[in-house]
């Protein structure tokens, strides 16, 4: 294991006052530990640092003395100790957010030319604190001090959307949903939705709901124990910001505030890390749809139809898409969506942040069906799919991903339902070998497709194995379908590419793309050899999408062999 991080300065490489060398080594020490991918043991330690071996373990003694580091018996491993925690703690409450924000707030303003604004809530409220404007006489401007709405502002509704769920539900029940402009959400349900969406995208959008002609975006800024406690935003004129002006300004936004937050030693999840950059053009794949959707996901191939169906998770929407014209309808929901699954009595159901639903796709009209998770309001569904006898198996997955209250269910057609597993960060892809015999199944935050036996008429699981594993620089396993031939392919979000998997877990192949985010794939065409890919632009700054525009695109590309059609669900 490689510890050492460029980003880690040695001592001889600073400015290190006379008679403070060893504090200088003791202080590049934790700072080695802190920057670890994992924490790292005794000799890990010695490689990065290159101190002698005397020098060091003294100086972990001593940092270990003063609880600056602990040490794990367990697996004779070093972590940052909890006095830093503490500490941590004296310096928020001395803090000056306004001074953190400040250099952040001119290179946005500068950039965007247009106001920046930083808000925090106050009395359920929005206070701005600070602001920057470039607007000029047609810009949008905001007073230092100025209070806003919480329900229909881009700050108010991202810090809604990242509150704990009893302190939005406080938050919600302190304020009157009063009507600003004929845009203004006003209807519960409705907003919650929209708070939900903020939560998966990361940033927060207001479509001239508090004020007429002016729209805004705004993303969380983090303080040391992951608690959102201020937004950073952009507004201006409609004119001048498009819908995808702001989302572009959204993902850059993020970047802002995590730069922000990391100055109050904030140590948000973040599962996405920026993809690593690759050559223009490097593609085996074409893009037979340049959508440029947020999140596309759930792919599946209706051969009765010869559309592929596919969803937007971000939009929210489910689109039909003919390959034979290149024509792609959209219907958009009212909620988060993540898949859309057949039914053999006819029509099509959808997997969303509140269940499984019928969709009728011609109005996008979507009635309940069944919701196991109706006590847990900060999950949703993300990818599902039929075995063989129309059982639904599907996923679950926090809406920010950050914690592990994921879990794997098995759904009847009479909409009976059981939980299989528990604790996945993003429950992802699955299908079933050609056999039937064995289920693949991927969590995408630890980068593991797992393996299991599979009971076909018990609807059973067992015997849990990883059969493919990642390392993060490599990407995360995403959606995944297997051929004819039971080798498993797999989209490689921040890879790049689409892996196909050999029954024993070897990479047999890569398809290169030309966009870091693939999100899923289907087999489909007549003979079920097109390989149709969806993608995702979510959270890419601006630099990565100038070098990626068709991210948010559907590719497809030859497979060399057929793949397994899609099983329909047994009930309605």
């Amino acid at each position: 294991m490689s510890v050492e991080n460029p980003q880690v300065l040695k001592p001889e490489e600073r400015d290190v006052p006379t008679g403070a060398a060893a504090l200088a080594k003791g202080l590049y020490l934790l700072e080695v530990i802190g920057e670890c991918a994992t924490p790292p043991r005794f000799k890990d330690l010695q490689a990065a640092t290159n101190l002698p071996k005397g020098t060091l373990a003294r100086m972990l003694n001593t940092l270990v003395l003063f609880r600056l580091v602990r040490y794990e018996d367990s697996d004779s491993t070093y972590r940052l100790g909890h006095r830093l925690f503490e500490l941590a703690h004296r310096v928020w409450e001395s803090f000056d957010l306004r001074g953190a924000a400040a250099p952040v707030l001119d290179r946005l303003a500068d950039e965007t030319r247009e106001t920046v604004a930083l808000c925090s809530v106050d009395n359920h409220e929005i206070l701005y604190i600070d602001q920057r404007s470039r607007g000029g006489a047609f810009g949008f401007r905001i007073e230092i001090g100025r209070r806003a709405p919480l329900h229909c502002t881009a700050g108010g509704k991202t810090l809604l959307a990242f509150a704990p769920p009893h302190e939005r539900r406080a938050m919600l029940d302190g304020i009157r949903l009063e009507r600003f402009t004929d845009k203004t959400i006003v209807d519960e349900e409705a907003l919650n939705a929209d708070l939900a969406l903020a939560r998966v995208r990361g940033y927060a959008i207001s479509l001239e709901e508090h004020v007429e002609g002016v729209v805004s975006v705004a993303a969380p800024i983090f303080d040391h124990t992951g608690r959102a406690v201020a937004a950073i935003g952009v507004f201006g004129p409609h004119a001048r910001l498009s819908n995808d002006r702001l989302h572009t300004t959204g993902r850059d936004l993020m970047e802002a505030a995590r730069r922000i937050s990391g100055n109050v030693g904030a140590m948000p999840v973040n599962i996405t890390p920026q993809p690593k950059l690759r050559v223009a053009g490097e593609s085996d794949a074409e893009c037979v749809l340049p959508w440029g959707a947020h999140l596309a996901e759930g792919p599946v191939w209706m051969p009765h139809e010869k559309r592929l169906y596919w969803v937007d998770i971000l939009a929210p929407s489910v689109h039909r898409f003919d390959p034979s014209t290149g024509t792609n309808e959209e219907v958009v929901l009212p909620r988060l969506v993540s898949a859309v699954i057949p039914c053999r009595s006819g029509g099509i159901a959808a997997l969303t942040q509140d269940g499984l639903e019928a969709l009728d796709f011609s109005t996008g009209r979507l009635t309940p069906l069944v919701d196991p998770e109706q006590d847990l309001p900060d999950n949703r569904f993300n990818d599902g799919k039929c075995d063989r006898l129309g059982r639904l198996w599907a996923g679950t997955m926090r809406l920010d991903a950050s914690k592990p209250t994921g879990a794997l269910y098995a759904i009847e057609g009479d909409r009976s339902w059981r939980r299989l597993a528990d604790g996945f960060f993003v429950a992802n892809g699955l299908d079933w070998s050609p056999d039937g015999k064995t289920f693949y199944f991927a969590d995408s935050a630890p980068g593991r497709i797992y393996a299991y036996d599979f009971d076909l008429a018990a609807g059973a699981i067992a015997n849990r194995r990883v059969f493919a594993e990642m390392d993060p620089s490599e990407g995360r396993p995403d959606g995944l379908a297997v051929d004819s031939d039971g080798f498993v392919w797999c989209a490689i979000w921040d890879g790049w590419c689409v892996r196909r998997y050999a029954p024993d877990g070897r990479i047999e192949r890569e398809l290169r793309l030309p966009v870091p985010r693939p999100t899923s794939i289907a087999f489909g065409g007549p003979d079920l050899k097109t390989i149709f890919i969806t993608t995702a632009r979510i959270r890419l700054p601006s630099r990565v999408l100038a070098q990626a525009p068709f991210s948010g695109g559907l590719f497809k590309a030859a497979a060399p062999v057929a793949g397994l059609p899609a099983s329909e669900f047994a009930g309605r």
